[in-house]
């Protein structure tokens, strides 16, 4: 979502970060930029004036002139007031109250309440062991009470039994009841949406609020909304006092403002963001971590998340050993296409990692695609168990037959081959001790691994892996080499790269090692 936002701010500050001092000329001229990114990407006006006029009060003074990197700083200063506009700190969802804790869910139809509804309840389920009852509360939409039960089956989540010609308040009311009879921890009552906000919508809200009480009232508000989301989260915070917003639809084309523009609209915290279309594609919403993907800097700590969640410790047991023994077959291979799969594929991982976001969008189409993986995993399982565990078996003839079985050219096999080759010499550097470049972060897995600390990368090592993995040097972005010069130094363009601890991740192929 925060793309081209994302890609905007690089451009600009790419011009700062490169000279040696700055004027008060160059950084007004760069916060004309920063806010017309800003209204581009439907930030409201009001939020991108107080924005600028933050960011210039701290950028035009001391703090930059005296220090050793102005440019750098002034990347810093943006990155502390993004935060500052999403929210210092995470707030998820409390249920810090009697049980059963009544969470009321409002929004406009179409904003995808019921589905988040039903996304909630499945994490609390899964995650915190709760005991969940879902109500649907909307008697207008056709099938909208179909809708949520059908959703509770699919999670595993109990829903209210469906009494026709009830109001949605006394819904609410008996919902409460059967929470409280059943011994339900939650029970979350999903209101009904309109089209527009009319004063009929907020009125039932308010009458709902009134009879349930609830411990959490969550706007669930679609991130595509743009510069009418902060009459829409305003008109529901000034009448039924909101505590969080859930933005869903986060992983697509939208221009990011509506994230910026609620939160310092009502001061109400981002609890939750909708990242795909699954049931389990939701996540908390971490202000650092966001301002960090917008100003290029990655988000390590999610994707660590990601690893702990997707690979179980069984598995990074068995990695860390044969790593240790610097082996590694086919069959490992499979395990970590499968396992980045998981993870949200290749391109996902990679605009987490610092500085890789310029890597990936200048990689040929296709390069990035998840059916490579696919594909790459049928060429496997069409070996033997014997040529798997032991690849130097795969003579002209044998790559003939696994190409026929698994439908695809020799000339993929043999690629598939020559990056195993180097994904198996990287892990010998690693069980030697030497350094495997990327493949010190992307070779092991789970908790396991922590505590490795990632070998600083060589000036041009980024326009190396760039070239390695088919981009063209002709098409990378203009910024590349000085992202590529700035990797090793603990910029904020590129933060800690020389000392940042990670756990092991899954193996990413075709990545170069570490010239010495």
């Amino acid at each position: 979502m925060f793309d081209s936002l994302s890609d905007r701010l690089g451009k600009i500050f790419s011009g700062l970060t490169g000279r040696g001092a700055l004027s008060e000329a160059d950084v007004s001229a760069a916060l004309r930029e920063v806010r017309r990114a800003l209204i581009e990407a439907d930030v409201s006006l009001e939020v991108v004036k107080a924005f600028t006029e933050q960011v210039g009060a701290r950028a035009i003074g001391a703090e930059v002139t005296r220090s050793v990197k102005p440019g750098q700083q002034v990347v810093k200063i943006v990155h502390d007031e993004l935060v500052a506009v999403l929210g210092e700190e995470a707030n998820p969802i409390s249920l810090n109250a009697a049980a059963p804790v009544p969470i009321l869910m409002v929004g406009l139809q179409g904003s995808g309440k019921t589905t988040t509804t039903g996304k909630i309840a499945k994490r609390l389920k899964d995650k915190q062991g709760k005991k969940v009852l879902l109500a649907s509360l909307d008697t207008r939409r056709p099938a909208a009470m179909e809708q949520l039960q059908t959703l509770g089956a699919q999670i595993g989540v109990d829903t209210l039994e469906i009494i026709a010609g009830q109001s949605a308040v006394d819904i609410a009311k008996r919902a409460l009841n059967s929470a409280r009879t059943g011994g339900y921890d939650v029970v979350m009552l999903d209101t009904a949406g309109r089209t527009h906000i009319d004063e009929e919508l907020m009125e039932e809200t308010a009458q709902i609020k009134a009879v349930s009480n609830p411990h959490e009232i969550l706007l669930v508000a679609d991130s595509l909304t743009g510069q009418d989301a902060v009459n829409l989260a305003r008109s529901f915070d000034q009448r039924v006092d909101i505590t969080g917003i859930v933005l869903t639809r986060v992983d697509g084309d939208g221009r990011g403002g509506a994230a910026l523009s609620m939160r310092a609209a009502t001061g109400k915290p981002i609890k939750l963001i909708g990242v795909g279309e699954k049931m389990d594609a939701l996540e908390d919403f971490h202000p650092k971590r966001i301002a960090d993907r917008i100003l290029g800097m990655g988000d390590i700590v999610s994707l660590v998340e990601k690893a702990a969640a997707n690979v179980t410790a069984e598995d990074a047991q068995k990695m860390a050993k044969k790593m240790k023994k610097g082996q590694f077959d086919l069959d490992d291979l499979m395990g970590q296409l499968q396992q980045m799969k998981k993870m949200g594929g290749m391109a996902s991982l990679m605009k987490m990692m610092p500085g890789m976001g310029n890597l990936a969008k200048s990689l040929p189409d296709g390069r990035t695609d998840d059916k490579i993986f696919d594909r790459q995993v049928a060429i496997i399982q069409s070996m033997t168990k014997k040529e798997r565990a032991k690849p130097d078996l795969l003579n002209a003839s044998r790559r003939k037959r696994i190409a026929k079985g698994a439908g695809v050219e020799v000339s993929e096999i043999n690629k598939l081959i020559k990056m195993h080759r180097q994904m198996a010499d990287m892990m010998k550097k690693v069980s030697r001790g030497g350094a495997g470049g990327l493949a010190n972060m992307f070779g092991g897995m789970g908790k396991s691994m922590m505590g490795g600390s990632m070998p600083d990368m060589d000036p041009a090592q980024l326009e190396q892996m760039a070239k390695q993995m088919g981009a063209d040097p002709a098409k990378l972005p203009d910024d590349f080499s000085k992202l590529a010069k700035s990797a090793g130094s603990g910029s904020p363009a590129l933060p800690g790269l020389g000392s940042a601890k990670f756990p092991g991740l899954p193996g990413l192929p075709g990545l170069p090692g570490r010239k010495k």
